[in-house]
């Protein structure tokens, strides 16, 4: 009788690993009013996802919690906003972080500045947040600060590179682990060139790159007005012009193929994972991200684009 062959894995193509590695173990973002209409995050997302919870000017941190508490007990890593400038002050930050622990119980957060223009109380930015102390005298083991690849508003470039050292300095003293979490974007190039200019800068922290999910061109362009992206917003708008470019927006496969190219191409890379921003609704994003991360997609053959092969409708 002969012997049976031995079985061999199937070999994947190198381009398409790069980008299944680049999208394995996405974070993906939710808010407490979007959070009212999924009956179960159970449905759309796998155990142990990260979920970040924005908090968005004029909310109540009680949703915040609410959210989290959710999250958790479904099965979730939930990773709250806390927004300077929303914050009244050091013992509000500490009352925050206690009613957040007693009743949910958390190791990640996401520590922003916050985009209203004038700050409720005495923090104005992050890093007076973080200085503080808070957040690892209350057992946060993971702290995501924020990354803009397209400028923000809010701070010029020069004032970006003197916060991120500072940053860099602070994480290498804290017990907590340190990530960047960027704004989305819809091209690769302004993402490479700002990775490269902050790592030649000194910064080493690791970055979670913001993807916009699924969307239609009415929601995309409405987020990104709200969130002050620039030239990938003036990008959309002249994709509204050409159906066949603005697919390449809503479903981001070349923006996770430059990425994956550039990630693969430079080792001292320190683009580690993707975030999602569900900008066109939580349960289609997920189902495309996880046929990403799961390989299940067919690249065409320029290399340039790929399909999934599931429905995500």
């Amino acid at each position: 009788m002969a012997l049976a062959e031995a079985w061999e894995p199937e070999v994947m193509d190198p381009v398409k690993q790069q980008i299944v590695e680049l999208t394995a173990g996405f974070s993906i973002e939710t808010t407490p009013g979007s959070a009212l209409k999924i009956p179960d995050y159970r449905e759309y997302l796998r155990a142990g996802a990260t979920v970040s919870v924005t908090f968005l000017p004029g909310s109540d941190f009680t949703d915040t919690i609410a959210t989290a508490k959710r999250l958790k007990a479904e099965g979730f890593i939930p990773a709250p906003h806390f927004v300077a400038r929303s914050i009244t002050g050091k013992a509000a930050l500490a009352g925050y972080l206690t009613r957040m622990q007693d009743e949910v119980g958390i190791e990640e957060v996401v520590v922003l500045a916050g985009g209203v223009n004038e700050p409720l109380g005495d923090f104005d930015n992050s890093m007076e947040l973080l200085e503080t102390g808070l957040f690892e005298a209350h057992g946060i083991k993971r702290i995501g600060i924020a990354g803009h690849p397209e400028g923000s508003p809010d701070i010029t470039p020069g004032r970006v590179i003197e916060a991120l050292r500072w940053k860099n300095d602070y994480a290498r003293t804290s017990s907590a682990d340190f990530y960047i979490a960027t704004q989305f974007c819809f091209e690769a190039a302004p993402i490479i060139a700002w990775e490269i200019a902050i790592r030649e800068a000194g910064n080493t922290l690791p970055i979670h790159i913001g993807v916009p999910g699924l969307a239609t061109l009415k929601t995309l362009i409405n987020h990104a007005k709200a969130c002050g992206v620039g030239p990938s917003m003036r990008m959309l708008t002249r994709q509204a012009r050409n159906i066949a470019k603005l697919l390449n927006v809503q479903q981001p496969d070349r923006l996770l193929i430059d990425l994956a190219h550039h990630k693969a191409a430079n080792p001292h890379s320190v683009i580690a994972k993707i975030h999602i921003y569900p900008l066109g609704g939580l349960r289609r994003s997920a189902k495309w991200s996880y046929a990403v991360a799961d390989g299940d997609f067919t690249l065409a053959k320029n290399g340039k684009k790929f399909s999934v092969d599931r429905d995500i409708d």
